[in-house]
């Protein structure tokens, strides 16, 4: 039997794409709330974009230990691009009132963004651990098994630390063979290697200025996610009975990568 010619539609699966958006608000005239769609493929996109960062997320840890500089750096360059996409969208949202947002609010029920399972993942893989993240899904899923299976790998930095032991710096043992389920704490001693990476390795001082460029443009979205919050719900009690902006306000301006910043005054 000849197998169906590959077209635009079936490859990308457009039909099944385009059916995920199922609004559940009604209106005055009988349709669902106007904004509503907006709302809908908004947060669809950004788990897309997710799932994509964490595939490059998952090749950069292999670049970085396989000591491929300029593959590393290649695929920063679109971790960082995609950042600025998912910046970008926030501009689209935000052009939703909060009397539009209201109107349809109430059928999100316990809905919350709080529940992307992805965006802890990539919180995960960039470094930033909280078991309690993994308790809020239930056992036995398949995005409690993602995050638990997350945890127990080796972090962005880790690679990293792998990739300057690899072209001769000195990295402590203790912290090549840390515990990887715990946070990253800043290490005076790794500062005094990085200092000198700055100074004798151009290379590798690129490496480490994309890590900051992609911790600055996390901060510049959790900001921004923040600010839109407040612009829509102000002071409300998130969805799903988060606590919504407040919450929020408590993640910004704290770096995955502490040590890069301590050294600025150094160089």
């Amino acid at each position: 039997m000849t197998s169906a010619a590959v077209t635009y539609s079936n490859y990308l699966k457009i039909e099944e794409l385009l059916s995920c958006q199922q609004c559940r608000s009604t209106g005055p005239n009988g349709r669902a709330e106007h904004d509503e769609m907006l709302f809908i493929i908004i947060h669809q996109v950004y788990e897309l974009w997710f799932k994509q960062m964490l595939h490059e997320l998952d090749h950069l840890r292999g670049t970085l230990e396989g000591n491929d500089a300029p593959g590393s750096l290649h695929t920063f360059k679109r971790i960082l691009t995609i950042l600025k996409t998912l910046v970008a969208q926030v501009d689209i949202l935000e052009t939703m009132t909060p009397l539009s947002f209201s109107s349809f609010r109430g059928r999100l029920e316990s809905a919350s963004g709080f529940q992307s399972a992805q965006f802890r993942e990539v919180e995960f893989a960039l470094g930033h651990r909280q078991a309690s993240a993994i308790a809020a899904h239930p056992e036995g899923s398949a995005s409690r098994a993602r995050l638990e299976r997350r945890m127990k790998e080796s972090a962005l930095f880790d690679s990293f630390l792998r990739f300057l032991a690899a072209n001769g710096f000195g990295v402590p043992r203790e912290l090549l063979n840390r515990d990887v389920t715990q946070r990253w704490e800043p290490s005076e001693r790794l500062q005094e290697v990085l200092v000198r990476v700055y100074r004798e390795h151009p290379i590798c001082a690129q490496v480490c200025e994309r890590l900051v460029d992609l911790d600055e443009g996390l901060q510049e979205w959790r900001y921004r996610h923040v600010k839109m919050v407040e612009r829509t719900i102000g002071a409300k009690p998130g969805t799903g009975g988060s606590a919504g902006a407040e919450y929020l306000r408590q993640t910004l301006f704290r770096p995955l990568f502490p040590d890069l910043w301590a050294i600025r005054i150094h160089l």
